[in-house]
């Protein structure tokens, strides 16, 4: 595996390695959580399946998907 794609995915791990809470931090500790709407997987699919299909109906799902088709884009090469 080429190393850019490695890196690319280990990106989405660090971030969200980054999110867990730490045993032993207080209790009135919150964590960051602003409800739900539209994450950066969902934008980044969303770019990514148009760029690579041109289609608003697969945009959609991909969207849906977010991270998991943009780690399926990473690995399965363009036709």
């Amino acid at each position: 595996m080429p190393i850019k794609n490695f890196l690319l995915l280990l990106l989405p791990v660090l971030l969200l390695a980054s999110c867990v809470a730490v045993p032993g931090t207080p209790v009135y500790y919150q964590p960051v959580y602003y409800g739900p709407g539209i994450g950066l997987g969902t934008i980044i699919a969303v770019v990514v399946s148009w760029s690579r299909n041109k289609s608003i109906l697969l945009a959609i799902v991909c969207g849906i998907l977010g991270w998991i088709y943009v780690i399926y884009a990473i690995i399965v090469p363009k036709r």
